[in-house]
């Protein structure tokens, strides 16, 4: 089961695992993002890893190490783009080459409501009449789940481009009952192939207790 592949373009290579069993021990240049943490933190992250290795060994661009850099993103290989998300039962991993794929977002979240005040933190009142809406007539998805997720998977796209922060208030998000959905950034938007990028284009899936969102930004002009 890799409910990443069912979001993404066949461009994308993915990696997922339900468990921390058999990942093995980290690359010494992965090793500090972790010395200090607890003892759950470090089997998602060293299994998020390994999944990250796995993806791209199967790209044909085989890492033995993917760091952790600048605001705690990844550190890819030289010509490729990706993606890390962990939570609980699901780690995985999204990797494409730059030439085909220009940023890659993916998360995956646990399919189940937020907790109380998160949505207002992360929502403007009109995105959440939309969700209200698309409650009404699908209530067996979790809107605001998807929501903040989808959010999430924008950030991770924006922030390669650009290197700075986006915040939740930053982009509209709408979702479809199709499996779509698409972020209208407020801001002005990454320069990419000469082309002012406005607004991302995502898709999602509920695959059992999970909900997963991504994005692949495809090359411009």
């Amino acid at each position: 089961m890799n409910p990443l592949a069912d979001v993404l373009p066949a461009t994308v290579v993915t990696a997922v695992r339900l468990d921390d069993a058999g990942t093995g021990p980290l690359h010494p240049d992965e090793e500090p993002a972790v010395a200090k943490a607890v003892a759950t933190r470090r089997a998602e992250f060293t299994t998020a890893r390994r999944c990250a290795r796995d993806a791209l060994a199967s790209l044909g661009a085989a890492a033995d190490a993917v760091p952790v850099g600048e605001k705690r993103s990844p550190v890819w290989p030289p010509g490729v783009v990706g993606s890390i998300t962990h939570t609980v039962g699901f780690r995985g991993a999204a990797v494409a080459w730059s030439a085909q794929v220009r940023s890659v977002g993916v998360d995956a979240e646990q399919h189940g409501p937020l907790p109380d005040g998160v949505l207002e933190a992360v929502s403007s009142a009109g995105e959440r009449s939309v969700l209200a809406a698309l409650a009404a007539d699908h209530p067996y998805v979790h809107w605001d789940r998807l929501l903040f997720s989808a959010k999430e998977s924008v950030y991770k796209t924006w922030f390669p481009l650009t290197g700075r922060w986006l915040g939740f208030e930053e982009a509209f998000l709408t979702p479809g009952p199709d499996g779509t959905f698409r972020a209208e950034l407020l801001v002005p938007g990454p320069v990419v192939d000469g082309v002012t990028v406005s607004e991302f284009h995502g898709r999602w899936t509920v695959s059992g207790a999970h909900l997963v969102t991504a994005i692949a930004l495809p090359p411009q002009g």
